[in-house]
């Protein structure tokens, strides 16, 4: 773990926003525009159906021309909590943090502390892949039973804003269907782990959230 440290520069990471509870793409305040800005987050039974898949997409709105010079921001953690036991307190940590054109995963672990600040967790089990290029094959990495995937992807939020607009304003009584994508051509950068079940413990039912917490 000492050569990961040296890698990383590990420090404290603090939330950059909110808990955030629903698909925002850059309308927070606090991370409008940045790097930091989470779009979306997913959380899903994999087609292995023993494994669960989280899925973290950030920076939205990414143009195609955009896309090819997008990159992670070296200095934001992704962080998934996963609570296993119904009070809404992270139990484990699934870290994700970008350095020199790789994704290193940490978790799930138990962290280090809980809340709003965070330090790069030493144990536990710990993912390495090469960040996929946009207009490239999906590099995914597996060890020890956790598949890791980083990069480009167009992004899979289907929204009509323009019939929302609509609806908002009294000129319409509901959504078309189909509806228009405001979201289609549109790509974010996206961060995938996908995990055993009896990594993550607890009874059947868990709570899970995303922080991006920067250094």
């Amino acid at each position: 773990m000492k050569n990961f440290k040296f890698i990383l520069g590990v420090g404290v990471f603090a939330a950059a926003s909110f808990f955030f509870l629903s698909a925002d793409h850059i309308d927070a305040p606090a991370v409008q525009g940045g790097t930091s800005d989470i779009t979306d987050f997913y959380a899903f039974q994999g087609e292995n159906t023993d494994n669960l898949v989280f899925v973290a997409n950030v920076q939205g709105l990414l143009s195609p021309a955009a896309t090819g010079s997008a990159s992670f921001d070296e200095n934001v953690m992704i962080e998934f909590n996963i609570d296993n036991t119904g009070d809404n307190v992270e139990d484990l940590v699934i870290q994700a943090l970008p350095r020199d054109g790789k994704m290193y995963f940490f978790g799930p672990v138990a962290p280090g502390t809980t809340g709003l600040s965070s330090t790069v967790i030493g144990s536990g089990p710990q993912t390495v892949v090469d960040i996929t290029s946009y207009g490239t094959s999906p590099i995914v990495q597996t060890t020890a039973g956790i598949s890791a995937f980083a990069g480009p992807r167009d992004d899979p939020f289907f929204f009509d804003f323009n019939q929302y607009t609509a609806i908002i304003g009294g000129t319409a009584s509901g959504f078309n269907n189909p509806g228009t994508d405001t979201f289609a051509g549109t790509n974010v950068m996206s961060i995938v782990v996908e995990v055993p079940k009896s990594m993550i413990g607890g009874s059947g039912t868990i709570n899970t959230w995303v922080e991006s917490k920067s250094k």
